[in-house]
């Protein structure tokens, strides 16, 4: 027994891979390059510059008025409240 699944050729992919900060980043832009098919890539980060540098199409920076754009510095804290002050860019992204 056999069957077919089609998916909408107009729709967005299915799986969706998300990098958070540097590693994420890294990790993703990885992936990209390799030319993995039928994924969604995004990156979000607080460091402008990392987004910019990025070949990834999907961006979302956040916490800018808190890190005035730069990292967070591998603080947690800081990246939780950089992603509050964005949370509608991430939850409609």
């Amino acid at each position: 027994m056999s069957f077919t699944v089609e998916l909408p050729k107009d729709k967005s992919s299915i799986i969706k891979v998300v990098g958070v900060g540097g590693g994420g980043g890294n990790a993703v832009n990885h992936m990209y390059r390799e030319g993995i098919n039928g994924v969604d890539f995004f990156i979000c980060n607080t460091d402008a510059q990392a987004l910019e540098n990025s070949p990834i199409p999907n961006r979302i920076q956040i916490g800018n008025e808190l890190t005035e754009g730069r990292g967070a510095g591998s603080n947690p804290e800081v990246g939780r409240k950089a992603a509050e002050e964005n949370i509608k860019d991430i939850i409609n992204s």
